[in-house]
C-alpha cells in the first residue's frame, strides 16, 4: 500500500481494536512513572523507597489492568465517534485502575504514597483520551494530505452542521474543512474541530482550490431562504448541495443527509446509459487523437475522457484562442505525467494548408470532428457563415484526412440533420453527405457519423439557460407547449462518439437509444421544482410579479426560426443495424451520387463566393425535398424554400 492511498480506517476491525488494547495498555506502566515522577518532583524518581520496592508495582499493574480495559470495553471506542458516554466509560476504567493499585500495593506491603494511585487514574485518563485525539488528528491529516477526500465548506455551524460534519468523517469522500455561519458570534469560534468563518470568505477559499464542495446544512429554514443562500453563492465557481428539510424529512420525500444537486441525469427521465466499455481504450490506446472543436463542451468533454484510453499523443485543435487556452491547461493538469503528449493548434478548419500541415506534422491516426457552429435561430440569420463553417469546413477536414490516409474520422453530427427545417440541419446533413460520398471513395480510411439529440449542459442548451432564469427568479421560457426533445449527458455524448471510432466499419450513422422525447415544457417543471421552488402557468397579463415568492412562472413564447415542434433519429427507421452495445445502432442510410454532390458543392461554393444567401437556400431546397415529408414541405414558401 503506497503512503497516497493509507488509510488507517481500512484496516480490519480486530487489527484496529488490538492497536488500541496495545496504546491502552502502555499507558499503564507510562502513567504509574510519571505518577511517582510527579509525586517525587523529579523526571526519574531517586526516593529509596522507590527503586527497593514500590518500582515492582509497575510491570504487576500493567499485567492486571488487562481485565479492567478489555471489561470496560475501551478498545471498541470509535475515534471519530468520542462523545460523553465513552468517556464516562474511560473515567470508570480510570477509577477501577486507581482501586486496584491501592489493592495491590496494599497486599504487597509496597510502600508507595498514597497519593500515586489518585494521580496515576487522572494521568491515565488524560493519556487514554489524549492518545484517541490524537489518533484521530493523525488519520484526518493523512486523509487530506495523502488521500482523494475532496474538501468541503458547510454552510451552518448549528446542530445539523455538526452532525453532518461527523457523517461526513465516518463516511469518507468528503473532508469538511470550514463552517459557514451568517451568525458573528461564531465567526473564529472551532467547533467539532472545524473553524466557522464568514459566509463572505468562501470566494477566497475556492480561488485557492482550498473547497470544492458547499453543503449548505439548514433543515430548518424554509426553501426561500434556502434559494436566498444558494443565489448569494452563484457567481462562485463551486458545485452546492443541500440537505433535506424536516418537513421533507418527515413526510418521506427524503433521507437524513441526502445531498442532492440539480444535475443533468436527474433530468433525463430515464437510466443513464452505461457506456464503459474496453472497446473505446482498445481503439485510441497509442494512436495520435485530433480533435476539432476541442475547446466546445463535446470536444472538450472526449478529450478528457480520452486521457483513460491512453493514446500516443492528443492533438487539439480549435478557432477561439480562449477556449482552446482553457482545455489546454485542463488537459495538461489532468494527464499522467509522461504517459502521452498533448498539442495545441489554433486554426480554422476551413484551411486546408493548415489541417494537412498538423495531420502530417504529428502523424494523426484518428479525427473527431466536433466543430461546427449549431445555435439553431443564430445560423438561420447567418447562412453563409454556416454554409461555410459546417459543409466547406467539414469537407476540408474529412478530405484532408482522405489526402492522408489515416485510420478513422468521426463526425458529430445532430438529429437536426433529419429532414431539416432549419440552416443548422441542413448543413449537418450536408457534411453527412459529403462524409459518405467520401467514404465510397476510400480505401483505407474509415468515415463514421454520429448523430445525437440535445446535449443536457452545453453550451447553448436549455439546461443553462433555465438554471439562469430559475436563478434570476423567472419566468422561465419556453417556446411552445408541445416541442419534444431527445436529451443525452454530455458524457453519453462523449462516449457514443469514442465508441463510434471503435464500431465503425465505413459510412455509417451511429444513434443512441434515448428513450422516449421529453417534452420542453416537463423539463422546465422538473428544474423549478427540484430548486426548491412551484411551477406556475403564466398566461395573458398574469406575470412573474404577481407570483407568491416559492413560485416561478413559465411563459409560452412562440417557436423561433429553424424550430421544429419534434426532432427524429433516422430518415428510415427499418434500415437499422444492431452493433456490440444493445443501446447503441447503426444507421446505414442511402446516399447522393458522387455526381450530384460534387454539382452541389461547386454551386453552393460559387454561392459563398458571391455572398449570394437566397441562392444558396435554393440549392439546398431541392436537395432536401425528397426528405421532408409531405406534411413539412407543406408548410415551406418563398425562397426560403426548406426553412
Amino acid at each position: 500500500m503506497s503512503i497516497k492511498n493509507f488509510d488507517l480506517t481500512t484496516l480490519p476491525r480486530r487489527v484496529k481494536r488490538i492497536i488500541a488494547l496495545g496504546c491502552d495498555l502502555l499507558l499503564v506502566p507510562i502513567g504509574l512513572y510519571a505518577s511517582f515522577a510527579l509525586r517525587y518532583g523529579e523526571p526519574i524518581p531517586t526516593a529509596s523507597v522507590f527503586w527497593e520496592k514500590t518500582y515492582w508495582l509497575i510491570p504487576l499493574m500493567t499485567l492486571v489492568s488487562v481485565g479492567p480495559i478489555v471489561w470496560f470495553q475501551l478498545s471498541k471506542i470509535k475515534l471519530n465517534a468520542i462523545e460523553l458516554r465513552s468517556l464516562v466509560r474511560i473515567a470508570a476504567c480510570s477509577c477501577s485502575l486507581v482501586i486496584l493499585t491501592i489493592i495491590l500495593s496494599y497486599l504487597l506491603s509496597l510502600q508507595a504514597p498514597r497519593s500515586v494511585p489518585l494521580i496515576f487514574g487522572a494521568v491515565f485518563f488524560l493519556g487514554a483520551v489524549g492518545v484517541r485525539m490524537i489518533g484521530l488528528t493523525f488519520i484526518d491529516y493523512m486523509k487530506g494530505a495523502f488521500g482523494n477526500l475532496t474538501p468541503v465548506a458547510i454552510y451552518g455551524a448549528g446542530a445539523a452542521g455538526v452532525q453532518l460534519a461527523t457523517v461526513l468523517r465516518q463516511d469518507g469522500g468528503l473532508r469538511p474543512v470550514l463552517f459557514l455561519d451568517d451568525n458573528p458570534a461564531l465567526h473564529g469560534l472551532i467547533i467539532a474541530g472545524i473553524k466557522v468563518r464568514s459566509p463572505r470568505d468562501l470566494e477566497k477559499f475556492v480561488s485557492r482550490g482550498g473547497i470544492e464542495k458547499l453543503l449548505i446544512a439548514m433543515p430548518s429554514v424554509s426553501r426561500l431562504r434556502r434559494n436566498e443562500i444558494v443565489k448569494g453563492f452563484i457567481d462562485i465557481p463551486i458545485e452546492i448541495r443541500i440537505t433535506p428539510s424536516f418537513t421533507e424529512l418527515l413526510s418521506g420525500e427524503a433521507n437524513s443527509f441526502d445531498l442532492k444537486p440539480v444535475s443533468p441525469d436527474d433530468l433525463l427521465g430515464r437510466d443513464k446509459v452505461d457506456l464503459d466499455v474496453p472497446d473505446i481504450a482498445k481503439t485510441y490506446a497509442g494512436r495520435v487523437v485530433m480533435v476539432t472543436g476541442a475547446g466546445g463542451s463535446i470536444g472538450s468533454e472526449f478529450c478528457r475522457q480520452l486521457l483513460e484510453c491512453e493514446p500516443a499523443k492528443l492533438v487539439l485543435f480549435e478557432l477561439s484562442e480562449f477556449a482552446l487556452y482553457s482545455i489546454d491547461q485542463a488537459i495538461r493538469s489532468l494527464a499522467p505525467e509522461g504517459k502521452f503528449e498533448v498539442e495545441s493548434y489554433l486554426g480554422s478548419i476551413c484551411d486546408r494548408a493548415r489541417i494537412d500541415q498538423i495531420i502530417r506534422d504529428e502523424g494523426v491516426d484518428v479525427i473527431l470532428h466536433a466543430a461546427a457552429y449549431k445555435h439553431v435561430p443564430l445560423l438561420e440569420n447567418n447562412v453563409l457563415e454556416a454554409v461555410r463553417n459546417n459543409v466547406f469546413g467539414s469537407k476540408t477536414v474529412a478530405e484532408a484526412s482522405l489526402a492522408a490516409n489515416i485510420e478513422r474520422f468521426v463526425l458529430v453530427s445532430s438529429d437536426k440533420a433529419v429532414r431539416p427545417t432549419s440552416v443548422m440541419g441542413a448543413t449537418k446533413r450536408l457534411a453527412e453527405i459529403i462524409v459518405q460520398d467520401l467514404q465510397v471513395r476510400s480505401h483505407s480510411t474509415k468515415f463514421a457519423m454520429v448523430r445525437f439529440g440535445n446535449v443536457l449542459g452545453s453550451s447553448g442548451s436549455v439546461l443553462p439557460l433555465f438554471r439562469d432564469q430559475i436563478t434570476k427568479g423567472g419566468p422561465v421560457t419556453v417556446t411552445h407547449p408541445e416541442m419534444t426533445r431527445y436529451f443525452m449527458t454530455i458524457d453519453e455524448a462523449a462516449r457514443l462518439i469514442l465508441l463510434a471510432g471503435a464500431y465503425v466499419e465505413g459510412g455509417d450513422v451511429f444513434l443512441l437509444d434515448m428513450g422516449e422525447p421529453v417534452r420542453i415544457v416537463d423539463l422546465a417543471r422538473r428544474m423549478i421544482e427540484m430548486s426548491g421552488c412551484r411551477p406556475v402557468e403564466l398566461a395573458g397579463r398574469k406575470d412573474q410579479t404577481t407570483l407568491e415568492v416559492d413560485e416561478i412562472g413559465i411563459r409560452i413564447v412562440g417557436t423561433r426560426p429553424g424550430e421544429k415542434l419534434y426532432e427524429e433519429m433516422l430518415i428510415d427507421d427499418a434500415n437499422t443495424v444492431k452493433t456490440p452495445h444493445d443501446k447503441i445502432v447503426r444507421a446505414n442510410e442511402s446516399s447522393l451520387k458522387s455526381g450530384e454532390v460534387e454539382t452541389l458543392l461547386m454551386q453552393l461554393e460559387y454561392q459563398l463566393a458571391n455572398m449570394d444567401s437566397d441562392g444558396i437556400l435554393k440549392s439546398i431546397g431541392p436537395l432536401l425535398h425528397s426528405e421532408l415529408s409531405s406534411a413539412h414541405w407543406a408548410r415551406q414558401t418563398g425562397d426560403r424554400s426548406f426553412v
